[in-house]
Formats: structure tokens, C-alpha cells, sequence
């Protein structure tokens, strides 16, 4: 588990010290605020972590080996010209802290990056994260997986790294033995949710197979490869018992009848081990997020964080157990206040159908 994650002078956030809960994490933000910026920065330390030999973390020279696998990871999820261009814009040179801690202290880790773009590694973990964690961006990656890893190893090309370990991950081959069980349990809600399964043919090409027959993934509705996104990640295990998933705006191109279904399948990697981080500004995503678990799932740890712009371009960050306990957020005001208006206007356009009706 990530018990938190501090962020000191890296982009819009002059100092955010994020306490996480054990199963789900939902930040919450207009566009701009950073929501996008705190999951890859959770996301990208462990990553590196986890793609570490354990050799590489006892003396000096794994410290050396840790400070370039984390400058390199920070450079191809996020994509910045250089490095130092994470760090918040001051007077001056000036650097950014960033530091992880863990409910097992050995895989904390702690290192800063300076405007020059210099990785310094204060902490080194002692150990690596045992399991690759998952990063959903927006959108949907199984149309694009056939391939894609080999062309991004060989070629530049102008996507972020997320996409690379995801693919990764997606073409991993399906999980065997005693976890079947489990993985079957999983998949049976979303296979109802898509009306078919994923499968996958000899070329690494993606099929949702129905009743009716198999339909290639690319002809498939984007909300339902979303599902089958996730489908094939508990198939292959790396959605399995324990790890984590980091997904940006879920809601994304969905409709709600889906967004329910993923709601419900989010709710679920929790309960089953999953530490999940969402960033979303969806508020009927929200809304059934927090119907779920006090109807289903309540005993979640559940941590809330709302992101708010100051009128300096600095990003303040409010957190709870319950979105009531972080105040008000703009984007979902702005959502509440037109619900208000749509039903001011149906009932004022009714008084005046009733009136021109006498």
C-alpha cells in the first residue's frame, strides 16, 4: 500500500502531502489543476521501483542506478522537454521534492529534481515493488496494442510512456493455475456488462466474442473496450489480488449505463486488493462511487482529495474520507448549480402550461 505521496515545488503544486486510503483514492479537479499530474507522479515511482533488479538496491551503486531509472521514467510519462521543467516556475534556480511512503518502509523512496534537471536520490528503497502497476489513460489501448510496443522501443513516437506499459501488460499471456478461480469471479460482472469476452488471436489482435460471433475490438463501442481493458488485465493477473491501477477520468466518452459498470468494477478491485487511483471530474461517476459503498462496499478505505485553483496558479489540495469533507470543488458546483437551473426552468415552464391550460 502507498500510505502517501509528497510533493514539494513540482508543477502547479507548491507543497501537497496526499494521505492515501488502503483501497480507493478519488481526486477530483477542474482541467488545469493537476489530477492527471498526481496519478503519473504516483504511478511513475512506482514503475521504476518495480522494474528494478533487486541487486540494484543495496550499496551506492544501486542508489546511482535508481536515480537514473526514476529521471527516466518522470521523462517519458510525462514529456516534458527536460526534466527540469516539473519544477514550479520561480525566480531563480530551485528544485522539486518528491517522496513515497509505503506500509513497508523498505520500498520508500525520496529524490529531487532540479531545474537544471538533476535527479539527486535522498531515499532509495531497499526493495522493489513486487508488481508492475497499471496505468488506464483516457482512452481505450487494445485497438492500438498489436505492435505498438515494438514500434515505440524503435521509433520516436509522441505518446506517453503509460501507453507503453500498458500494452505491455495488455499482451502478457492469460493467468493459470489456482487464481483462475478468482480471475473467473472477477470477469463474470463485466462479461455481463459487455455481453461477451476478450480474447486475443496468434497476430496479438483483439476480439470481443459474443453470442452471435467475434467482433474485431476496433468495431466495438469505446465505452465496452474500456471494460474489455480491464477485463484483460484481471486475466493475465496484473489486476489481481493485490497492486495497483491508476485510471485517468474513467468517465471518459461513456455513457452512464457504462460509467455504472464501471463503477461497479472499480469498487471491486478494491475490495479484491487493488489500490485505486482515480482522477475524475465526473459527478455522476461520484455519485455512484459513494452509493456503491454505502450500499455494498463499506468497508473500504476510501480517501477523497478535491484540487483548487488559487488565483496565483498554484494548486491547493483538500482531502477526506467523504467528498463532504472536502468542500466545495468548482467543476462539481458548476454541475449541481445546472441540475438546479434545469429543474427551475421545468417547473416554471409547467406553472405557465397550467396556467394557459385554465
Amino acid at each position: 500500500m502507498l500510505k502517501s505521496l509528497i510533493l514539494k515545488n513540482f508543477t502547479v503544486f507548491p507543497e501537497a502531502d496526499l494521505r492515501f486510503g488502503k483501497h480507493l483514492n478519488v481526486i477530483v479537479g477542474e482541467n488545469g489543476t493537476g489530477k492527471t499530474h498526481i496519478l503519473k507522479a504516483a504511478y511513475s515511482g512506482i514503475a521504476a521501483s518495480a522494474a528494478q533488479p533487486k541487486d540494484k538496491f543495496s550499496e551506492a551503486p544501486g542508489k546511482s542506478a535508481f536515480s537514473a531509472a526514476i529521471g527516466e521514467k518522470f521523462l517519458g510519462v510525462f514529456r516534458p522537454d527536460s526534466l527540469g521543467r516539473l519544477v514550479r516556475r520561480g525566480r531563480g534556480r530551485s528544485k522539486c521534492k518528491i517522496s513515497y511512503k509505503f506500509d513497508q518502509h523498505e520500498l520508500n523512496i525520496a529524490f529531487t529534481i532540479s531545474t537544471l534537471a538533476r535527479v539527486e536520490v535522498g531515499s532509495a528503497p531497499d526493495a522493489r515493488v513486487s508488481k508492475r502497476p497499471v496505468y488506464l489513460p483516457t482512452r481505450e489501448l487494445l485497438t492500438i496494442a498489436p505492435g505498438f510496443v515494438s514500434l515505440y522501443e524503435t521509433t520516436h513516437l509522441p505518446f506517453e510512456e503509460t501507453w507503453r506499459d500498458t500494452c505491455i501488460l495488455l499482451e502478457a499471456p492469460l493467468a493459470r493455475g489456482p487464481r483462475e478461480g478468482r480471475i473467473k469471479q472477477l470477469l463474470q460482472p463485466l462479461e455481463m456488462a459487455m455481453g461477451g469476452k476478450v480474447e486475443v488471436d496468434g497476430a496479438g489482435r483483439f476480439y470481443l466474442t459474443l453470442d452471435s460471433g467475434r467482433m474485431e475490438m476496433h468495431l466495438v463501442a469505446e465505452g465496452l473496450r474500456k471494460l474489455a481493458m480491464v477485463a484483460r488485465l484481471i486475466a493475465t493477473g496484473s489486476l489481481l489480488d493485490k497492486g495497483y491501477l491508476f485510471w485517468d477520468e474513467p468517465e471518459s466518452n461513456l455513457n452512464p449505463r457504462i460509467i455504472k459498470a464501471v463503477a461497479r468494477t472499480i469498487m471491486r478491485l478494491a475490495e479484491s486488493g487493488i489500490q485505486v487511483f482515480i482522477g475524475s471530474h465526473s459527478l455522476f461517476l461520484l455519485r455512484e462511487l459513494h452509493i456503491l459503498q454505502q450500499m455494498e462496499f463499506p468497508s473500504l478505505d476510501t480517501r477523497c482529495f478535491g484540487l483548487k485553483l488559487q488565483t496565483d496558479g498554484a494548486v491547493e489540495v483538500l482531502q477526506g474520507r467523504t467528498m463532504d469533507e472536502i468542500g466545495d470543488v468548482a467543476v462539481l458546483d458548476e454541475e449541481l448549480k445546472q441540475s438546479e437551473r434545469y429543474i427551475a426552468t421545468e417547473m416554471g415552464l409547467s406553472e405557465e402550461t397550467k396556467e394557459d391550460g385554465n
